[in-house]
């Protein structure tokens, strides 16, 4: 009886089948990323309304009347403030709570769960939960102060206050991630490392100086960038505390967007708005990690 000779792919023809996995997630890549991209950028240099049928090309109308505009400039401001203050303030935050809980017992793993569950909440309940701790009349904090004879704050009302109070509690919610993302790092540091610098001399502070936090450069890069970047496209906090108020005061871009599309109905201008958030927060990205790559240069990593 004659055997038929085994059949086996090519090494040009298995390459070819496993390129051809990558072509799901390339279309999905393309219809939810890519396309919206380039509609909006297209869209940005219309005078379409959101509804009409029809809009007019315009040119470079949109852009001008952006570098005119001060509640952009305001806008701006404040997404930097929301990005900058929330990144520095989790990375202190998340590098303290994961060197305090790195150590493993039923406390730690409990507490550890707790810090993360606010993560797993949408912003809008915790907004909505916030704003019953900071609005002005029978605020929750409020109500503390005057059992100490303090009066009232506007927390909500003034600026200042407002934008401190959105930063606070965008850090607060999502510090859960630069926990895990340093506790990763602590755990991932070899233990003959910590006794090699024991044994010559450095313990405490001065380990985690010289040994500990150099070799979290990575831990800390991917935090940085993630909150970054979270916190620079923040919306749902805005709009539920303040809703952009006083006036356009305490507006994100995100938020600006909203109320440029549906309050004054000027979708093209609000997608101009749109592309210019999304060059800053690429170029933003770009800068931070090449810092942070020339960073982990001088670090010999």
């Amino acid at each position: 009886m004659t055997t038929l000779p085994e059949i086996r792919p090519t090494r040009r023809f298995r390459g070819a089948s496993i390129n051809l996995m990558y072509v799901p997630a390339l279309v999905l890549f393309a219809v939810f990323l890519i396309w919206p991209v380039i509609q909006g950028l297209s869209l940005s240099f219309t005078n379409w309304d959101g509804m009409a049928p029809s809009y007019v090309n315009i040119g470079l109308a949109n852009y001008q009347r952006l570098l005119e505009d001060p509640n952009f400039a305001t806008a701006m401001l404040n997404t930097f403030i929301f990005g900058v203050g929330s990144t520095i303030i989790q990375q202190v935050m998340g590098l303290f709570l994961a060197v305090l809980l790195d150590r493993t017992s039923r406390v730690t793993n409990a507490v550890r769960s707790i810090i993360y569950l606010p993560v797993l909440i949408s912003p809008v309940v915790m907004g909505a939960f916030y704003y019953l701790v900071f609005r002005y009349n029978q605020g929750a904090l409020n109500d503390a102060l005057a059992a100490f004879g303090v009066a009232p704050v506007s927390w909500l009302s003034n600026s200042g206050f407002a934008i401190g109070v959105i930063v606070f509690i965008n850090s607060l919610q999502f510090v859960g991630i630069s926990m895990i993302i340093y506790l990763a790092g602590l755990q991932g540091i070899p233990a003959e490392v910590n006794e090699a610098s024991a044994l010559d001399g450095a313990t405490g502070w001065t380990q985690f100086r010289y040994v500990t936090w150099p070799m979290l450069h990575p831990a800390f890069a991917a935090s940085v960038v993630i909150n970054l970047i979270g916190g620079m496209k923040i919306f749902d906090l805005v709009r539920v505390l303040t809703g952009g108020g006083p006036g356009y005061a305490t507006n994100s871009v995100s938020t600006l967007i909203s109320r440029t599309y549906f309050g004054d109905q000027a979708a093209g201008y609000a997608a101009a708005q749109g592309v210019v958030l999304f060059l800053v927060i690429v170029i933003f990205t770009v800068v931070t990690n090449a810092w942070l790559d020339r960073r982990a240069t001088k670090l010999g990593m």
